[in-house]
């Protein structure tokens, strides 16, 4: 009987403790007031049993009620388990008499003989609505009687300001721009406003949250609600003087109906209340870019911001035939999607595959912040000692306004003798072909009869001898008018670039299809991507590290493609990246794939020709 009884106490104790180490104890306020305003102030626990209740000291505003003491209590019954809490919330009413941004401390209390300080609040205080007496709400409030159409409604009482945090910048430096809403009426929805393609920029939208809330903001004399609607990271990509062009929304505004009675509304199914539709322009706004100074160095690769850069590489001591990794990861802020791909010059012995890039970094306020990580195949054909030097990575710092070079180490690789005779194996590294073997390239001299025997024909004078002449001298010509038509096109690298771009997508798509027999599914869609990308690379003559979904739409547009081939060629891509990791039938997807990419090709290339 006494173990059940220390029992019971002991779970009594237990289960006190873990109400006690629960116990929450907050405090709650408006973050904005204004000033001669009344607002509450609360201090809520999630307990009954507080024995004390200590106030701070509240020196800066009123008190003009409390502090009054009330419990909550609720039950849930789920699935037959019954549940309940109850709280004790304690109440002031306030007056804020000043201008200004003030701290009230936290409350303390006792709970089973502990005490609990409660967290403290801010609360900012704007001055009095200097507009008619407008307290800055704005719920059904109107500035004037003029607001009741819309053509009257002021362009004081609802507007939209377009801000940039800089209007002076370095060419590839990151603006931030806000879009931001202004209103003393009840706006209910905002429609339109498409953002217009920027000419000179590359554009990012920064994600905010979709459930957006009014806060309240002195501006010009005036109470506002207030909301940030879009924001905006543009990096320019020319110098001059560049301009955001104005947006036009639409905004809906719910007001009193002045031609019903309420009561008559409420009973007789009327509306109490009319929408009105206002147009809503925002400002124009002109942006300043600089050039960067001109004394770049050979390694800058238009890398703006403020970026540090570190590396490794996989095992110094390899053999013949096997791999070789080096990882150079750049992280830091500026415009990473726009960087160069560093080059890493490993020796002529080692066959170098293209690099691996991958983007860890994210869109902030501040531009693009993260890390880039390039990563660099090769692999040693022949034993030895070999050096990869260091890489060098030049950015232009907006901090000091000066270029500054970073530097990786170098490595010093040990290469032993693999399998197979590796002393005796030529390749062509450039264009990755089989080996050959030199044992097998010279073959004996065969001896026999070494009687010569003169010919009866005499050759001087004949025909025979001025087409000897003749021949030679008409192929040397004909080869000097085809080699300088050959020199003047490849003269042209963007023109030749363009022209074979048809050419090594379809290699590229030929190599897929082997991969899609093989069911080779990483692989494949790696290399369907590649080719689109590669493709669209070669056609508008941009390299692939500065290409994006963006820039593509912008280009062809540029070069007369239709918005709906454009937009069916982003699609394509990306369900192509997508189909990569969707669970389902992989063959059936891969075959769609792999015709669908073929087909664009063959459409972007004839809206080219055409």
């Amino acid at each position: 009987m006494k173990k059940i009884v220390s029992l019971i106490m002991l779970w009594v104790v237990s289960i006190g403790m873990l109400y006690a180490d629960n116990v929450e104890f907050t405090a709650n306020a408006p973050d904005v007031v204004i000033s001669g305003e009344q607002f509450r102030l609360t201090f809520t626990v999630n307990t009954m049993k507080v024995k004390d209740f200590r106030a701070p000291s509240i020196t800066d505003f009123e008190v003009l009620m409390g502090p009054s003491r009330s419990q909550q209590t609720s039950t849930q019954i789920i699935n037959g388990n019954v549940s309940s809490s109850s709280s004790l919330t304690y109440t002031y009413v306030l007056s804020a008499q000043k201008e200004g941004t003030f701290t009230i401390p936290g409350a303390v209390i006792k709970v089973d003989g502990e005490e609990y300080k409660s967290n403290s609040v801010t609360v900012k205080v704007l001055p009095p609505d200097q507009s008619n007496g407008i307290g800055g709400r704005g719920t059904s409030q109107q500035g004037n009687s003029s607001s009741s159409a819309s053509s009257n409604i002021s362009n004081k009482d609802l507007f939209m300001t377009a801000t940039v945090n800089k209007t002076k910048v370095h060419e590839q430096e990151a603006i931030l721009l806000t879009y931001k809403i202004y209103t003393v009426l009840n706006l209910t929805e905002l429609q339109g406003g498409k953002m217009p393609d920027l000419k000179g920029f590359h554009t990012q939208e920064v994600s905010l949250p979709r459930n957006k809330t009014f806060s309240l903001e002195h501006y010009q004399g005036r109470n506002y609600r207030t909301l940030v609607w879009s924001q905006y990271v543009l990096f320019p990509q020319q110098t001059g003087k560049l301009e955001i062009p104005s947006i036009t929304y639409t905004g809906i505004i719910e007001q009193p109906n002045r031609n019903i009675d309420p009561f008559d509304a409420f009973f007789n199914g009327g509306s109490a209340y009319v929408s009105i539709r206002k147009q809503i322009v925002t400002p124009k706004v002109s942006i300043e870019v600089v050039p960067l100074p001109t004394n770049k160095p050979e390694s800058f690769g238009g890398a703006v911001g403020d970026f540090s850069l570190t590396s490794s590489i996989n095992s110094k001591t390899v053999k013949t035939g096997d791999a070789v990794t080096v990882k150079i990861v750049l992280s830091g802020t500026g415009n990473m999607k726009l960087i160069d791909t560093p080059e890493v010059k490993f020796p002529s012995d080692f066959e170098v595959y293209d690099p691996k890039v991958d983007n860890k970094f994210s869109l902030t306020q501040s531009g693009l912040t993260g890390n880039k990580v390039f990563e660099y195949l090769a692999i040693p054909r022949h034993a030895g000692k070999y050096t990869i030097p260091g890489v060098e990575f030049t950015y232009f710092d907006l901090n000091s306004n000066t270029y500054k070079t970073l530097k990786t180490e170098s490595y010093e690789v040990n290469v032993d003798k693999g399998k197979g005779d590796a002393s005796q194996v030529l390749a062509n590294f450039t264009n990755k072909e089989d080996v050959k073997h030199l044992g097998k390239d010279i073959l004996y001299i065969k001896l026999g009869d070494t009687t010569l025997k003169q010919k009866d024909e005499f050759l001087f004078g004949s025909l025979s001898y001025y087409l000897w002449y003749v021949i030679p001298f008409a192929c040397f010509v004909g080869l000097i008018i085809v080699g300088r038509k050959q020199a003047l096109e490849n003269s042209n690298a963007a023109k030749m670039r363009t022209k074979k771009a048809n050419k090594i997508a379809t290699k590229r798509m030929k190599l897929a299809k082997q991969l899609l027999d093989k069911n080779q599914k990483n692989e494949f869609y790696d290399e369907v991507l590649k080719a689109l990308w590669g493709y669209i690379s070669d056609k508008l003559n941009i390299p692939v590290s500065e290409l994006s979904k963006d820039n593509i739409d912008y280009e062809l547009k540029k070069s007369s493609i239709s918005e709906e081939l454009i937009k069916e060629f982003i699609n394509l891509l990306n369900d192509c990246e997508f189909a990569r990791y969707a669970p389902g039938d992989v063959t059936s997807a891969m075959d769609k794939i792999y015709s669908s990419a073929i087909a664009m090709i063959s459409k972007i290339e004839d809206s080219f020709k055409h």
